[in-house]
């Protein structure tokens, strides 16, 4: 079995960003020599995220809306009363609840294995951030 890691370097210009990464990480999953196997794509942050979904600008924009309704910025969060980093982003890392960290999908004959409506979007809630990092791991045969 071969293994492949590869980091994809991003940056966000906005608060809540959804940023469609399907062709970054079809490059790595190219360049691993995988035909067959699994590819996992990790955003290392705790105010990042990766999901699977539809890229069409309407629904995009309801997908920022509606996060930012459902765990407003404004609130008195703790977390925000001694932050780690002068960033006041509690409602950042509550969004991360209903977010996944990760997302795993199959490989065969060389291709992502995603639906026809499916693409790769990193998730940023906590923006504009000038460094940010996906990692993608293939392994297969």
């Amino acid at each position: 079995m071969k293994t492949f890691i590869q980091n994809i370097p991003l940056a966000t210009e906005d608060p809540i960003q959804l940023l469609d990464v399907t062709e970054e990480v079809r490059r790595v999953l190219r360049a691993s020599g995988v035909r067959d196997g699994i590819l996992t794509v990790i955003s290392r942050h705790t105010t990042a995220f990766v999901n699977l979904n539809e890229v069409e600008p309407n629904l995009q924009e309801d997908m920022r809306v509606w996060l930012e309704s459902f765990v407003p910025r404004d609130r008195d969060y703790l977390h925000n009363r001694n932050t780690v980093d002068d960033r006041d982003n509690a409602h950042s890392h509550l969004m991360g609840l209903l977010l996944n960290a990760s997302e795993t999908i199959p490989v065969v004959d060389g291709e992502l294995s995603l639906g026809t409506w499916q693409s790769i979007l990193f998730v940023e809630v906590d923006g504009p951030r000038p460094r940010r990092e996906l990692t993608v791991h293939v392994m297969g045969s």
